[in-house]
């Protein structure tokens, strides 16, 4: 009698809904931080301060920020990113709640400008842990073959809602009657709520959900090297790889060029296109133009992932796979920072043009994301998170605080278009020299070399089956 041959268990898909749950984080982290770009009018205004000093409380968010990305990203390798996540998530959401009773009494104390700063950097010390515990949790829960592409989902998500955050701040408050207090107490609130949610359905790794089947297991660790017992970080081949340097010079580019979309151009519409802001619908459309260069950005951020990760299986060249599509990105928002510039200085009330360039400079520079976060999942494997926040940290001292700081004191030293300017040329010259930094990023290298596994490119649909040693075969 012949045996009854047992069909192969289709794969369960938990890992989507994980991705999911990462994207919505994504999208309330942006949703937070950006809207300092349209709430900052209003909070000065109430505080009874320039709003040209804004920029102090930028670089506060910014230090703290990138300060406590290593720590964080630590935390998330070594404890887990479940633990790391629900605390960070829950930490920033009071401080968000808590910027909105500045220019008031709160228990007998008055929140002014000093307030503002101080609630700030604490804000940053919760969002220091997003990206490196998302990045973490991608690499326990997706193949070598799709992390490209579940980043950029991700940053796909993080720049649309940073994108929409402006036209939601128009609805909510300059249309809805919403206070800009009460708008911050609702992002908070929704912060909180995702927390719950997820402290609920979400595992560090895929072997610890029970919705889990073994084929999706098997699935997710092909080609992966399995760490036994706890994850010790080691900080001296982590600060003497070369690679790391590389990858956080590369990333300052980013941040030192790009946070003046999130938190200048709103303003920066307003106050050159002021004639569109006089009604309800020129109001909408300069929000809309705002957050297009993010809008458009998510779809840099999909295609820079995706197209990433196809010319890896394709050639099998991981290392020109990340760098190809890092480099191209950085040259055309160079490029697009200039004709941004070139536009504003020849025909400086044509608002469409203006806009054009930049948005086509966010669709640019967005290519370069996913990339960049899967290099550090590719070189960091179980310090994923730890390379990801030291990326991040440099990227957000050295770029992002730098970069505002030196926004703010061109705009400052030259009001109108000659500062904007002046700005979009210094934006253009640093992306071309991160064409060169990307040159010199090899993902092929990771930080603790292993001569008996890779982290490689599963084949598209494999067919798993289990080996007595419990490792996956094709």
């Amino acid at each position: 009698m012949t045996p009854v041959k047992t069909p192969p268990l289709l794969p369960t898909r938990v890992r989507y809904t994980v991705l999911f749950m990462l994207c919505l984080l994504a999208m309330i982290t942006y949703m937070d931080r950006a809207a300092n770009g349209s709430a900052k009018k209003a909070i000065m205004e109430d505080l009874k301060v320039d709003e040209a000093d804004f920029y102090w409380v930028l670089m506060a968010f910014q230090l703290a920020y990138a300060i406590f990305e290593i720590p964080s990203g630590w935390l998330g390798d070594t404890v887990g990113p479940r633990s790391t996540l629900l605390r960070v998530v829950l930490w920033w959401s009071l401080f968000v709640a808590l910027t909105g009773f500045v220019g008031t009494d709160l228990l007998g104390v008055y929140l002014g400008f000093t307030a503002l700063i101080v609630i700030q950097f604490f804000f940053g010390v919760g969002e220091a842990g997003a990206f490196p515990n998302i990045a973490k949790s991608l690499y326990n829960w997706f193949p070598a073959s799709d992390r490209g592409f579940a980043k950029s989902v991700i940053w796909m998500a993080a720049r649309c809602m940073g994108g929409l955050t402006p036209l939601v701040w128009v609805l909510l408050v300059e249309l809805g009657g919403m206070s800009w207090r009460q708008a911050l107490w609702l992002f908070a609130a929704l912060a909180a709520i995702w927390s719950l949610g997820f402290y609920l359905w979400f595992r560090n790794r895929p072997g610890e959900h029970p919705s889990v089947n073994s084929t999706e297991q098997q699935l997710i660790d092909f080609g992966r090297t399995i760490t036994k017992g706890p994850v010790q970080v080691p900080w001296g081949k982590l600060f003497r790889s070369r690679n790391l340097w590389a990858i956080c010079l590369m990333y300052i580019v980013t941040n030192f060029c790009w946070y003046f979309l999130m938190y200048s151009l709103p303003g920066t519409m307003k106050e050159h296109f002021s004639s569109w802001n006089q009604t309800s619908g020129g109001k909408i459309l300069l929000a809309l133009l705002s957050g297009c260069p993010l809008l458009i950005g998510m779809f840099g951020c999909l295609l820079g992932g995706t197209l990433s990760d196809r010319y890896i299986r394709r050639t099998g060249d991981r290392k020109w796979g990340r760098r190809l599509f890092g480099m191209i990105g950085y040259g055309g928002a160079g490029i697009c920072y200039f004709a941004a510039a070139t536009a504003k200085w020849l025909d400086p009330d044509n608002l469409f043009l203006f806009a054009f360039f930049l948005i086509m400079m966010g669709f640019m520079n967005d290519l370069i994301m996913a990339p960049a976060w899967a290099v550090c999942q590719d070189i960091g494997r179980d310090y994923a998170a730890t390379v990801s926040g030291t990326m991040n940290m440099c990227g957000n001292l050295l770029g992002g605080v730098f970069g505002i700081f030196v926004t703010g004191q061109l705009i400052k030293a030259f009001p109108g278009a000659n500062g904007i300017i002046f700005c979009f040329v210094l934006y253009g010259i640093v992306y071309f020299v991160g064409v060169g930094l990307w040159a010199l990023i090899d993902p092929t290298k990771p930080i603790v070399p292993d001569d008996h596994a890779t982290d490689g490119t599963a084949p598209t649909g494999p067919t798993l089956s289990k080996t007595s040693s419990g490792t996956a075969s094709v």
